[in-house]
């Protein structure tokens, strides 16, 4: 899934990458590319989109360089995770709400520790 032209652009409390949100088969998502960033960025960013997922019919897309294995770790099976490698090499994540989830909790701090 790629970011639409015509998604529009907005604030996210935490990010450090441009983040846009878009309306796709009754979903509103919102999303962002890290693709051409170094660690600590891409969890950075995931965490802070994460806070906004709070129902079911809002989801992240992650658009990133590869897989951020480090992050789906430190989720755990708190959030619904599809997972695609695309044709031009990029990774993305789809999360999905799952439930209540505390990300002010310790274990959710945006940071990335390795």
């Amino acid at each position: 899934m790629m970011i639409p032209h015509d998604a529009a652009k907005i604030d996210v409390e935490g990010a450090t990458v441009d983040f846009f949100t878009f309306e796709n088969d009754e979903a509103t998502f919102f999303a962002f590319d890290t693709s051409r960033c170094g660690p600590p960025e891409p969890m950075v960013n995931a965490m802070a989109g994460l806070k906004l997922l709070d129902r079911p019919e809002k989801k992240l897309l992650m658009i990133n360089h590869k897989m951020p294995m480090g992050l789906f770790d430190k989720l755990g099976e708190r959030f619904d995770i599809q997972k695609h490698e695309r044709d031009d090499g990029l990774s993305e994540v789809i999360f999905g709400f799952k439930g209540s989830v505390d990300l002010s909790a310790s274990q959710f701090e945006a940071k990335c520790h390795g």
